[in-house]
């Protein structure tokens, strides 16, 4: 086996590569030089699709067979002239039973049945009667995680919330019951949270995890309720949340505050639960003290590497606006710097590939 990390950054992608020990690394890159690398997902067919954007393109995606050799497709995710939505950015991809969800900017949702070659709005989501209230986070108005179990679609969009469809996308219901509402609207009232990440249980879908402007939240019922759980937290701010499947562990990165967006205390510190949120404990061996950098949403992966090899614990990733990228081979006890010093860094993705 192999572990690959694949980096997105405002000027390209880096891929970097070991093997089941994870104690060497090499690099490879830029791949895609020049472009806004925003998102990478595994196709459905064994390949891989980049979500990137460029002064002269646009927002496009690109497939590939290996993550490192790269075609811009034809027909990329594009809103109807007369939608009145302009396509900004694609933010994320989220795989479901046949098909293929792309998360953009402005906030909506495509879909593609043929592997990222062709899309299509999902027009049950940007029709919604409350959309023309939806009002932008920091970031923009972005549709930024897409989760899926079965004919089920969760999608977390900033600053509005998470929404659930149990028919595929074709109908929506808001998911925010319990989280507060941070832009209040006069005839839409369960729509104005800032959710920054969702994950869930893949064991149990209805079991979630939302790491939201106002703290750390969980819910047991599908996101139809949410109680707060961060407990030991230093601050309710900060924007990954990813899941190890293998380990059941979850790990954030918080910041100082909204007004103060980097590592609390300018230590940088990775978060883990063992117990579903109940508490968070810092991880610190290998870890900056006097850093300030921050690490964006799509910024941290686990490789679930325990799901493959006997014995070995799932590692976890991470990359920040200081183009320093960090890996533990230990599911987050301990962690090194991967070597390079890239630009801002968008998104990273972790997979476990034969040799």
């Amino acid at each position: 086996m192999r572990i690959q990390v694949f980096v997105g950054t405002v000027k390209g992608a880096f891929l970097y590569s070991s093997d089941e020990s994870r104690s060497e690394w090499t690099v490879e890159g830029p791949l895609l030089g020049g472009w806004k690398v925003g998102a990478v997902s595994p196709d459905g067919e064994g390949g891989y699709v980049l979500a990137t954007s460029s002064y002269v393109y646009g927002a496009m995606v690109h497939r590939g067979e290996d993550l490192r050799s790269w075609d811009m497709v034809e027909a990329p995710p594009r809103y109807s002239e007369e939608s009145g939505h302009k396509m900004k950015e694609i933010w994320t991809f989220g795989a479901g039973e046949g098909v293929l969800f792309a998360g953009v900017d402005e906030a909506g949702l495509f879909e593609s049945r043929d592997a990222g070659r062709t899309w299509s709005e999902v027009t049950g989501l940007s029709q919604l009667p409350s959309r023309p209230s939806w009002f932008p986070g920091f970031g923009g108005l972005c549709a930024h995680h897409v989760l899926t179990a079965g004919a089920r679609v969760w999608t977390g969009i900033s600053a509005v919330g998470v929404f659930e469809s149990a028919d595929g996308g074709a109908t929506w219901e808001t998911r925010n019951e319990g989280v507060p509402v941070l832009i209040d609207d006069e005839h839409h009232k369960d729509i104005g949270s800032c959710v920054h990440a969702i994950v869930a249980d893949p064991a149990d879908p209805d079991r979630m995890w939302r790491q939201d402007h106002a703290g750390m939240f969980r819910s047991v019922d599908g996101g139809r309720t949410w109680e707060l759980t961060q407990t030991g937290l230093p601050s309710t701010f900060g924007f990954p949340l990813v899941r190890d499947r293998q380990g059941a562990a979850l790990f954030s990165v918080p910041l100082d505050s909204d007004e103060q967006r980097y590592p609390s205390g300018g230590q940088l510190r990775v978060y883990r639960s063992l117990d579903d949120g109940d508490s968070w404990q810092p991880n610190e061996a290998g870890l900056p003290d006097h850093s300030y950098h921050v690490v964006l949403r799509q910024a941290m992966a686990c490789d679930q590497l325990g799901e493959h090899a006997e014995g070995r614990e799932g590692g976890v990733y991470f990359g920040n606006a200081g183009g320093e990228v960090f890996a533990s081979a230990d599911l987050g006890r301990t962690f090194q710097r991967l070597p390079g010093s890239l630009p801002r860094i968008l998104c990273v993705e972790a997979f476990v590939t034969p040799d």
